[in-house]
């Protein structure tokens, strides 16, 4: 198998400002690393320049050991999914996944022997004499990983490959992608912008804003302990609540009502008297009154300002002076909009994080 690693990998056009700076990562042999980030990030240029596609302006990458600055794709001994299917329409199934090996010269027996392996693991063997016209979105997606798992890569490239299907056949797709993935142990490099992909499909996840590679680690790492505001923000749903507070005499003082600081963050927050800390809060760590909590509480009567109703649970998005919070309560007895609500905060789950450099304060 494989190991991908990029150092200092950096990307310019021209003279416009860089669109990747400075990427260090490993992408560990048989790993599942996701890429998540926003739109315009750069997760797919990073992509591109590990397949070949796009010339890197600084830095190198190796695949299995090799520099591969300077390899064309074809030597790369990768496989590429792409976000559209690219699919030759007028192709039998068969046709399609066969094509690539016909070019490469391998032999018939050879080639039917592959096509017939991942026929038979996508499910696509009823399905051989088809053309693309007469397959469902994720028959098709499957065509199109069949096409990438003939090859026998070292390393498989996912570009967003789940992004023109439904909802509900997303869920299915990323699922059988996984499965697919510990089936084969192939090293695999997927990118996309949802973060609940992101979550339940990476072995690890590396997080990317604006070019710059923000944390890598397991989605529970990632989630538990986000080592900035802008990690924080963007992994869980609903989004992480952020509230500015003044560290006072080991309480967390907002403009609409004070916290006790969590235990294990008032010896780094002893130095910070006085100053402005950003507070986070989960969602699921904040609960209605009666419900089950861990550790130290603290509680708050809150404004409702709106009311979600999800159906196995509702979001109350709720508000005190000027500060927001939104909650998860039980579906049945939601509160009414513009009444109070009483809400608990599990102190001790609580993130802090530096005003000014947004990023987290170590406990």
């Amino acid at each position: 198998m494989a190991i991908v690693t990029l150092h200092e990998v950096a990307k310019r056009y021209g003279d416009n400002p860089p669109v990747i700076t400075g990427i260090d990562l490993e992408i560990r042999d048989r790993e599942f690393m996701v890429l998540v980030g926003p739109s315009g990030c750069g997760k797919s240029t990073l992509l591109r320049m590990i397949a070949g596609l796009e010339e890197i302006t600084l830095g190198t990458i190796e695949i299995g050991g090799r520099v591969v600055n300077d390899v064309p794709p074809k030597d790369r001994d990768i496989a590429m999914v792409f976000q559209s299917y690219a699919l030759y329409p007028h192709m039998s199934v068969r046709e399609n996944l066969d094509f690539g090996l016909k070019l490469r010269g391998t032999p018939r027996a050879e080639i039917d022997r592959l096509v017939s392996e991942a026929a038979k693991v996508l499910g696509l063997e009823e399905l051989l004499e088809r053309r693309p016209k007469e397959l469902s979105g994720g028959q098709r997606q499957r065509v199109a990983l069949g096409r990438a798992i003939v090859r026998k890569p070292a390393v498989f490239l996912f570009d967003e490959p789940l992004s023109n299907l439904d909802a509900k056949l997303r869920v299915q797709m990323r699922a059988e992608i996984k499965k697919l993935q510990h089936r084969l142990q192939v090293t695999s490099v997927y990118v996309t912008h949802d973060q609940v992909e992101a979550m339940t499909m990476g072995h690890r996840i590396a997080v990317l804003n604006a070019g710059k590679l923000q944390q890598v680690g397991t989605p529970l790492e990632v989630y538990e302990k986000p080592e900035n505001l802008f990690v924080a923000n963007f992994i869980g749903t609903p989004p992480m609540n952020f509230i500015r507070a003044t560290v006072s005499d080991g309480t967390l003082a907002a403009r609409g009502f004070t916290l006790p600081a969590p235990a294990a963050a008032r010896a780094a927050l002893a130095s910070r008297q006085g100053k402005p800390v950003v507070v986070g809060i989960r969602p699921e760590n904040v609960v209605e009154p009666g419900r089950r909590t861990t550790g130290a509480t603290a509680q708050l009567q809150l404004t409702v300002d709106l009311v979600e109703t999800l159906g196995d649970e509702v979001v109350i998005h709720g508000s005190k002076g000027e500060d927001q919070i939104a909650f998860k309560m039980d579906p049945h007895n939601p509160p009414e909009f513009g009444g109070k609500v009483d809400a608990i905060v599990e102190v001790d789950r609580i993130h802090l994080f530096d005003a000014e450099t947004e990023k987290r304060i170590a406990e």
